[in-house]
């Protein structure tokens, strides 16, 4: 029987809904304690960003169709190699950390819709609960939970668009006055540093490539529309939350933020709608990451290669991956706060973008793009990286050092796992799939 093909719109579909999730709903208090009133902004500088990032991703996602997605890309690139193995190790890893994530923002706003008060404790045990059912969700298997997806990112959609349409109306204009000065200018780029990783979905277009229509087309074009409008969303919703309740208000309120800022419009019954909302979204967060994403890198990382054909929810008789990924997500969950963690994800995948970009360049001959402006775009990537580190050093010392750590830990695994087990990693492009 022939594979139904995923079409344009349903690959933006699909990247919108990730992107679009638990992050907006979990960093908006962290975006306001860092930048305050220039929110707003920082979410358009990200988006930005994210479109340097883009233009190679469709690039190299046009030519080499494959659902290794950026690790196919470096392979290309720079060989077969400890540094393509230690990034693959650095995808899944970004997938273990997004977990935690969301795990976190659950248990925010799962405690503040109980009214139980959010301690430590008490913020643990609600991430233990949430990742250990979503681990034996996956175990036992799903399909229901699959079906569900449409409705749950539905969902999540409408009552952001809930927000935004009513939220407009009430907004204070002195809360969104842009704070000028070095001092704001600086912490903005530190918020845009941190709040790129909401942007990082987009991704996902090119891990599901094998499985488009006309790829060599519609990957690009999915990257972009995808990346418009999540831009847009954040940007509406950034200048909604800061207009109602003012950055202060955000920063009391961080671990259940949009919730909060939805008081002053629709009282009692705005901050019910937006938590469950946020619920709904970090559910299906968990779920995409730990079934759609999570499995597939960890296979990757292990073997070298992607089976021919695959079930993104199956975890490919590597039942290890399942219980290491959700205990490591555990682990920091617990161990890290909002901040440290976002800071995080953003250096991994920062990370990461790095040497796509390299590849691109590269690659450029094989693939099209012009070599200036992929230049530009290496050192706005670079340049949002150094920020990042600077702002974690400054600010989030613990975080940079865990980041450091979990490089040089991967390459070190990397070099002792390569040795051991002889793995070399096959590419995967049209033609070319290697068993």
């Amino acid at each position: 029987m022939k594979e139904k093909k995923l079409s344009l719109w349903e690959a933006v579909s699909m990247a919108v809904g990730t992107m679009i999730g638990a992050g907006i709903f979990s960093i908006l208090g962290v975006g306001a304690q860092i930048c305050g009133q220039n929110l707003p902004l920082a979410f358009l500088i990200a988006g930005v960003v994210s479109y340097a990032v883009a233009y190679s991703y469709a690039k190299l996602g046009s030519v080499f169709v494959s659902d290794a997605g950026p690790i196919e890309f470096i392979l290309r690139g720079v060989g077969n190699n400890a540094l393509t193995g230690t990034l693959s190790i650095l995808m899944w890893f970004s997938y273990v950390v997004s977990i935690s994530l969301f795990a976190k923002a659950f248990a925010g706003y799962a405690l503040a819709l109980l009214n139980i008060e959010l301690t430590p404790l008490s913020i643990a045990v609600v991430e233990a609960l949430v990742i250990a059912f979503f681990t034996a969700l996956n175990f036992f298997g799903s399909k229901a939970v699959g079906r569900a997806e449409f409705w749950i990112v539905l969902v999540k959609l409408s009552v952001l668009l809930t927000f935004v349409v009513l939220g407009v109306w009430s907004i204070n204009p002195e809360f969104l006055k842009p704070e000028v000065g070095d001092k704001e200018f600086l912490s903005t780029f530190f918020a845009s540093s941190v709040l790129f990783m909401t942007y990082m979905g987009f991704g996902l277009i090119t891990n599901a490539s094998e499985h488009m229509e006309n790829p060599e087309v519609n990957v690009p074009l999915a990257i972009y529309i995808s990346i418009t409008i999540v831009a847009l969303v954040y940007i509406s919703v950034a200048v909604v939350a800061v207009g109602n309740l003012g950055a202060d208000g955000l920063v009391r309120a961080k671990e259940y933020a949009l919730a909060e800022s939805a008081k002053p419009f629709l009282g009692d019954a705005g901050f019910v709608l937006v938590s469950l909302g946020a619920l709904f979204s970090t559910s299906s967060a968990i779920n995409a990451t730990l079934y759609g994403g999570a499995n597939v890198a960890y296979v990757l990382a292990k073997k070298g290669q992607l089976p021919r054909t695959f079930e993104r929810k199956v975890w490919f008789n590597e039942p290890e991956g399942l219980y290491i990924t959700s205990l490591l997500s555990l682990l920091f969950a617990v161990g890290l706060n909002l901040n440290g963690i976002s800071s995080l994800i953003s250096f991994v995948f920062l990370t990461i973008y790095i040497f796509v970009i390299a590849s691109h360049y590269r690659l450029v001959n094989e693939v099209g793009g012009i070599r200036p402006l992929i230049m530009v775009n290496f050192i706005v990537v670079v340049s949002v990286y150094i920020t990042l580190m600077t702002y974690q050093w400054r600010s989030q010392k613990e975080s940079f050092y865990v980041s450091i750590g979990v490089v040089l830990s991967a390459f070190l695994f990397e070099l002792a796992y390569r040795r051991l087990t002889l793995r070399r990693f096959s590419r995967r492009g049209p033609g070319q799939l290697q068993s």
